[in-house]
């Protein structure tokens, strides 16, 4: 199991595949992520590091804080989050991790914290239908209606669903595709629904549902040397090759022919059916006046 990292929730954009489609994507920035703790078995119980991301102003940040940083040998950070990680995942402090940790094509879970709507009545925070916009509601169309019962049980039970806060909740999305990374700006692009406001602070992890891509670095995809990191980049506005979704095949001009003959096949039976049925229905109907004249005789 690796470690997972520290990123920033920049905004929103689009890339493009090379058939025209575009991809709406989340684009997550990756601030001086370095590892500033780590915890060992023999001495902690279990093992996980401590990862620090983006800057703080030293005033900011309390001494014991100060003290942790200092024997990391680290800058102040704004964030500070601890992941478990297998034994053979530990880092070493002062390592920095960049967005090559990642690669197009995998699937991530993202943690975070939700966009805070405020107090919110029934019909936003619940999706209550309300109450019927006509004669003798009054004004109170919006109203989520009764909320107890009578005498007994003369209360309201936990839970029930009224308005209060919304938003503003801890959530993690899983399964979010990574369709792009650019590790010399340390940019992440995600498809799908990341949690969070704009400049929130999120926690990106391998997929726990899903196996562990075999193309993504293990223990971490570190930056070895503080040089500029040279890697070979998509085009600009592209979906990277390992992220494209074909369109599925559409059926050839003979396939299409031969479903259309089948349909045709089967409304001229279901005709013909319909016909017989209709001659047998007749011919009962002519037959049985006969039979009375008999009868009568």
């Amino acid at each position: 199991m690796r470690t997972g990292v520290i990123a920033k929730k920049m905004g929103m954009t689009r890339l493009f595949q090379a058939d025209g489609r575009h991809v709406p994507v989340t684009v997550l920035q990756l601030e001086d992520v370095q590892v500033v703790g780590r915890r060992e078995m023999d001495r902690d119980g279990y093992t996980a590091v401590q990862l620090g991301a983006g800057v703080a102003k030293a005033k900011n940040v309390n001494k014991p804080q100060r003290v942790a940083f200092g024997n990391a040998e680290v800058e102040p950070k704004a964030k500070v989050v601890e992941f478990r990680v297998a034994e053979d995942a530990l880092l070493d402090v002062g390592a920095t991790i960049t967005a090559d940790h990642f690669v197009a094509g995998q699937m991530v879970d993202i943690q975070g914290v939700t966009q805070g709507k405020g107090f919110a009545g029934a019909m936003k925070r619940w999706g209550f239908k309300g109450l019927r916009a006509t004669h003798g509601v009054s004004v109170s169309h919006r109203s989520h209606g009764s909320t107890g019962q009578r005498q007994d049980p003369g209360k309201v039970f936990k839970n029930k669903k009224m308005a209060g806060h919304m938003g503003a909740r801890n959530r993690t999305q899983q399964n979010l595709e990574i369709v792009r990374t650019d590790a010399a700006r340390g940019l992440l692009f995600v498809k799908g629904s990341v949690p969070g406001s704009k400049g929130g602070w999120l926690s990106v992890m391998d997929a726990i549902k899903l196996p562990r891509d075999e193309r993504a670095p293990y223990p971490a995809g570190l930056l070895e040397n503080a040089k500029e990191i040279e890697t070979e980049m998509a085009p600009a506005a592209f979906v990277e090759d390992a992220a494209v979704h074909e369109i599925p095949a559409l059926p050839s001009d003979a396939e299409v022919a031969a479903i259309a003959a089948e349909q045709e096949a089967g409304a001229q039976a279901a005709e013909a059916a319909e016909a017989a049925e209709d001659n047998q229905n007749s011919d009962a109907a002519g037959d049985k006046p006969a039979a009375d004249e008999n009868k009568e005789g």
